[in-house]
């Protein structure tokens, strides 16, 4: 897709299936957070507590669920006015993409098959009985182990890694520094009690429509495989153990870490630094709220915070609760003392 310079309001309203209230002819140059933009660039209101901002940006229009009044900005009304800023933002704005070809400092095996349309970067590996299909993008320094095999659109950042016999789907991308199919973390205890290693035979899945965002790491299975199903997202420093499963449309944030054979269900949330124990379930659509600790398997549409993590509207009764329990426990005590004078002593307290 080919990026503008400029637009009138109109057409970008037409583009977007916006509702315009307000001017059609501002000319519209850029997209721009609410705080920064400028009177020839569109911002969003997604969330309702930033709503006072809105009386003080000097945006030229803001995508909204709900026309603005008439002395604010002009109003693009929009189902989803986020999901709409992106598109916006993307019709102004592109990366770079790499010409098509081969750089002559790319090193691909003889057996490896790449599709038409790709571009391999200088210091790129390719390995042996590699299969990469059509427009793939391979920028410097990235490597496929021998026996990968990858689908359409590929794209991989550099210091990527792909380990041997790993699968990929369609449209996939990988940022910088990813690892998929490393091996997991198995060691068995000798009777000398050195750890021996243990062989990981197994491979790692990518579905179609994954993003996996810098210096995660999503190891390979013991034996099977580790899977990502279709059009999940992984943030940046997470770690997928090995045989784990990540559902489709899961959102996994970053310094996340899933212990082995633990499987997510279809769009689980995980916010930032949430640990989970190995060979449990989180079901369809749960909600784990940052520095959560998961033990268990976790109900459909469950919202769970804490560590150990339970409900999260105990956890937020339970938190609100925690810095008066020196206070309460001052008081306990000298109720006991109060009945120990009137009825004698009592079971000491723990």
């Amino acid at each position: 897709m080919s990026t503008i310079e400029r637009i009138r309001l109109g057409d970008l309203a037409a583009r977007l299936g916006c509702t315009l209230h307000g001017d059609p002819g501002i000319e519209i140059t850029g997209v721009a957070g609410v705080e920064r933009a400028g009177p020839t660039e569109v911002t969003f209101l997604a969330n309702p507590k930033y709503a006072p901002k809105v009386k003080e940006t000097r945006a030229g229009a803001i995508l909204v669920k709900q026309p603005l009044e008439a002395s604010q900005p002009a109003s693009l009304v929009s189902a989803n006015p986020y999901h709409d800023f992106a598109r916006a933002l993307a019709l102004f704005y592109q990366p770079p993409q790499p010409k098509p070809g081969i750089h002559p400092q790319a090193s691909i095996a003889r057996s490896a098959k790449i599709g038409e349309g790709a571009s391999v970067g200088a210091f790129a590996v390719v390995g042996e009985h590699v299969i990469i299909g059509r427009n793939a993008v391979l920028h410097p320094h990235v490597v496929i182990y021998e026996g990968a095999r990858i689908g359409d659109d590929f794209c991989a950042h550099s210091h990527a890694v792909v380990r041997e016999n790993c699968r990929i789907g369609d449209r996939v991308i990988l940022q910088n520094g990813v690892v998929v199919g490393a091996d997991g973390f198995g060691f068995a205890k000798t009777r000398e009690g050195t750890h021996f290693k243990i062989v990981q035979s197994g491979v790692t899945v990518i579905e179609d429509d994954v993003e996996i965002q810098s210096l995660t790491s999503v190891d390979r299975a013991t034996v099977g495989e580790t899977r990502v199903k279709r059009g999940a997202k992984i943030d940046s420093l997470v770690q997928v153990g090995h045989a784990c499963v990540v559902g489709e449309d899961n959102i996994i944030c970053a310094q996340t870490g899933l212990a082995g054979g633990s499987v997510l269900e279809k769009n689980v949330l995980l916010a930032g630094q949430v640990g989970i124990s190995g060979h449990l379930t989180i079901h369809d659509n749960a909600v784990i709220y940052a520095q959560s600790g998961i033990g268990g398997d976790v109900a459909p549409g469950a919202l769970m915070s804490g560590s150990p993590a339970f409900e999260a509207r105990e956890w937020l009764r339970a938190i609100t609760a925690f810095p008066k329990l020196p206070d309460l426990l001052k008081t306990v005590r000298q109720l006991e003392k109060r009945l120990e004078r009137l009825e004698g002593p009592l079971t000491p307290s723990s």
